[in-house]
């Protein structure tokens, strides 16, 4: 018997050895006929015949003939434009992989190392993309988790543990581990390796849970202990047989292996030696997946008047910083798409009163900070690119009211206080003097001279701040004091600042996007390694400064750096200027790249592994 679900089967799937019959078309029946043969003489009334159609342009006018060529070139334009509109209609732009740029860079690398490059732009900029931490900042300077998946703390605040996400390798493939994270802590706390993060880890206790959990015990509660887990972690299988006195010189230091979204790649030199360029590579294994962006080659150079030379003869796509004063150097602009990031620093002068009689007179210093013109200094030296300072906290960068008293720019109230305390203008010259105060009875010493409204003020010879020192010293003598700059290389000046030997300096600060003021205002802090340049001293300041970096609820610590920042202004020990964005020059080219807020310029790549230059269309994404 036939099987009539096998021939089926074989309908509709035939077997490799059947031959399929080629399919005959269908005869069409007498009315399909019939119907057909209507059709032809009816169109026949209206259609040309074929021979009637190639003596249409003999007919046809001139204009008839460019009207029905219009008409052609319109179907024939719609038939091609339709799918391609659908194409673009229910597509979507994605990133793809592929790309490169070239960035340039003041300065040459030397240690690219986490527990080294806290002295170099250029070193910073490649550990992080090399370099991976435990936590890092996002594109609006907030902390975010990167190696670790989470973590945790006491609810006594003193013990923080991470977990680190799973499959975590290093870029030659081996696993990155806590192991990795322990050691990395103690290369930091022992002195011996040089580390400028050490103060940073003092007093930490670190220990491994398990192969993905470390903690970190503090002996006191610290509420910015969290900035300090961005640290980049090492390697330990490769690390630990290089002795910490070898640790600056091991060939590790150009040529790392870490565990970010880029690795090293190759280095080109001279003829000299000297490092030309530095290229990276798309890491393969990073956790987040491999970078868009395949490529990035730096090049360096020795200043920025040098870096704008080899942008505007197209060697490099990008300018890793330009100063606002040379922008109009910049030649091609339309290639740059200027990235104006807030950076928490501040830049202010700084008075020792220990230094200077006249800056010892708490007038003098309001008379100098309503003298100051910060408006004018920002758009003289910035072209409005940065924002006026008024307090030790920034409020841009923290969520703080704006202080309730500042010392707007107002030079009759200048000469007014200076004239009520005594510092008159003499008829015979243009600046200042206080007489002395009368001898007392029976005084033999002789009587003092009157003491002239004399200040010397000292900064760097960076080209920003000689300019504002010239703002300053013009601003400051229209209310009759006399203002002598001293401009300094930055091997001199360290001097100075270390042994606080200067009379009024103008220089800036860092904060951080988490600050901790402690460290520039406390007064234990006056003498070196501190960096109260000021060396303020209040006892109601250093209480709150005491007691805010030990509160955990953000709110009351930021209610303790309101009443400290208030505190500093009544007591006027400085004068705050400016805060200058940062304007990073990237390639046009270059999509993505949403950063706002960074805490250090090498900040500008903590989404790096997001941006893109190659594009691809995709349905149904």
């Amino acid at each position: 018997m036939t099987n009539d679900n096998s021939q089926l089967d074989n309908f509709f799937m035939p077997s490799q050895g059947v031959k399929k019959k080629p399919r005959r078309p269908a005869k069409l029946g007498p009315r399909a006929k019939k119907f057909k043969l209507w059709l032809k003489s009816k169109l026949a009334v209206f259609l040309p015949s074929r021979e009637q159609f190639w003596h249409l342009p003999k007919v046809l006018s001139v204009r008839e003939r460019y009207l029905i060529l219009a008409l052609a070139a319109a179907a024939a334009g719609a038939l091609v434009a339709i799918p391609v509109a659908g194409y673009y209609r229910f597509t979507t732009v994605q990133p793809d992989y592929g790309g490169s740029f070239n960035e340039g860079l003041v300065g040459t690398p030397k240690y690219i190392n986490p527990l080294l490059a806290q002295t170099s732009d250029v070193d910073r900029d490649l550990s992080e993309l090399i370099y991976a931490g435990l936590l890092k900042f996002d594109d609006r300077g907030g902390l975010t988790d990167d190696l670790a998946k989470f973590h945790e703390v006491s609810a006594d605040g003193l013990i923080y543990t991470f977990k680190l996400r799973d499959g975590l390798k290093w870029h030659d493939g081996q696993p990155l581990t806590a192991d990795d994270i322990v050691f990395t802590v103690l290369a930091v706390q022992n002195a011996d390796y040089g580390s400028f993060q050490r103060i940073n880890w003092q007093g930490v206790e670190v220990n491994k849970i398990d192969e993905q959990t470390v903690t970190f015990k503090l002996k006191n509660k610290y509420a910015q202990f969290l900035n300090n887990a961005t640290l980049g972690i090492l390697p330990k299988h490769l690390w630990e047989s290089v002795k910490p006195v070898s640790f600056g010189l091991s060939e590790l230091n150009l040529k790392p292996i870490g565990s970010g979204p880029y690795q090293f790649s190759k280095i080109r030199r001279d003829s000299a030696g000297n490092i030309q360029s530095y290229e990276l590579a798309a890491a393969d294994g990073y956790y987040q997946g491999k970078p868009y962006i395949s490529k990035i080659i730096f090049r360096f150079y020795e200043s920025e008047d040098k870096l704008i030379d080899a942008f505007n003869r197209s060697e490099i796509d990008g300018l890793s910083f330009i100063s606002p004063p040379k922008l109009n150097s910049v030649r091609w602009l339309g290639k740059l798409q200027i990235k104006e990031l807030k950076l928490p620093r501040y830049f202010a002068v700084f008075f020792n009163q220990n230094q200077s009689q006249q800056l010892s007179d708490k007038n003098v210093r309001l008379a100098l900070n309503y003298a100051t013109d910060k408006n004018t200094i920002l758009d003289k030296l910035l072209a409005n690119k940065g924002t006026a300072v008024d307090s030790p906290m920034l409020s841009g960068i923290i969520d703080l009211p704006p202080p309730q008293t500042k010392y707007d720019y107002n030079p009759e109230k200048a000469k007014k206080i200076l004239d009520e305390a005594g510092w008159k203008l003499p008829a015979a010259g243009p600046v200042r003097e206080k007489a002395p105060p009368p001898p007392k009875k029976g005084g033999k010493s002789p009587v003092p001279e009157s003491t002239k409204l004399e200040i010397k003020l000292t900064t760097s010879n960076w080209p920003e701040l000689v300019m504002a020192a010239g703002q300053l010293k013009e601003q400051w003598e229209k209310i009759g004091a006399k203002v002598n700059v001293e401009i300094l290389a930055l091997p001199e000046l360290q001097p100075a600042i270390k042994d606080r030997g200067y009379e009024s300096l103008l220089f800036g600060e860092v904060l951080g996007l988490d600050p901790d003021p402690f460290s520039f205002w406390h007064s234990s802090q006056k003498r070196d390694p501190g960096l109260n340049l000021a060396l303020y001293d209040n006892k109601n300041a250093d209480k709150l400064l005491e007691d805010a970096r030990q509160t955990l609820d953000d709110s009351i610590r930021l209610s303790k750096y309101a009443d400290f920042q208030q505190l500093v202004i009544n007591d006027a020990p400085v004068v705050f200027l400016y805060s200058p964005s940062y304007l990073y020059g990237q390639a046009k080219k270059i999509q993505a790249n949403g950063a706002a807020v960074i805490a250090i310029p090498s900040d500008r790549f903590n989404a790096i592994n997001k941006w893109y230059i190659e594009t691809r269309r995709s349905f149904g994404e």
